[in-house]
């Protein structure tokens, strides 16, 4: 196949589980193109006090590992989509208490952590720079989307809110992949589902998750994967 004649997709996703259970499913339903999965190992959105300045070139920084490794240009692509955990940042900030835990502990209608401080930081920040990528199309020439789960993907996938161990994780996205091996309309089926599934069209289900506390409720708009012009 010539370079020229490539149609890369890029998915940009958090963590190894997240690859792992979905990662087939991906390839199935769009086998007309070359699926890359890019793990970031964390999220990009908070890493290192990453600014609303820079997320764009920080994605791009990542897409040109991408090309670099396999030798594409961006005619190559057809669009990046960046899944992402809500992980409660739209909560109101008095939804958010201090506690003796250890890290982090999310409820369907709070937060517990050891330092309110530096938990409302991060829901600030967060916020702020999921609302810019939410608006943003395009990173430079390539069609792009962000699409969440709420609060992450086991929690969307199992409707479990416990924190997982990387072992547990593993388990669960070898199972997810396992179900749905060659039934891809089912995870379609799924994943549209008025369980999961957050109401509105595309910039409407970004909506529904800054109220309130629905940033801690299971939900998701990884259905528009599916609905977008290819």
């Amino acid at each position: 196949m010539k370079n020229s004649e490539k149609r890369v997709l890029l998915f940009l996703v958090e963590g190894p589980s997240d690859e792992a259970a979905i990662g087939t499913i991906m390839k199935e339903y769009f086998k007309a193109e070359q699926v890359q999965f890019l793990v970031v190992h964390g999220d990009i959105t908070v890493r290192d006090y990453v600014s609303t300045d820079k997320i764009l070139s920080r994605i791009n920084d990542l897409l040109n590992k991408v090309k670099s490794r396999y030798g594409y240009k961006n005619a190559d692509f057809v669009r990046i989509i960046h899944l992402t955990d809500s992980d409660g940042v739209f909560i109101p900030d008095e939804r958010v208490y201090q506690a003796h835990v250890d890290g982090i502990e999310y409820y369907e209608d709070r937060m517990e952590t050891p330092s309110v401080k530096n938990t409302l930081d991060r829901n600030h920040r967060k916020k702020e720079i999921l609302f810019k990528l939410r608006k943003t199309g395009k990173i430079g020439t390539i069609p792009y989307r962000i699409y969440y789960n709420s609060r992450n993907l086991e929690h969307v996938l199992f409707g479990k809110q416990k924190d997982f161990t990387n072992e547990e994780k593993e388990e669960l996205s070898d199972g997810f992949a396992e179900q749905y091996e060659g039934r891809v309309n089912d995870f379609i089926k799924f994943i549209s589902s008025p369980d999961v599934a957050a109401p509105g069209d595309y910039q409407e289900t970004w909506k529904y998750m800054e109220e309130g506390l629905n940033s801690l409720r299971r939900a998701t708009n990884m259905h528009y994967i599916f609905q977008e012009d290819r």
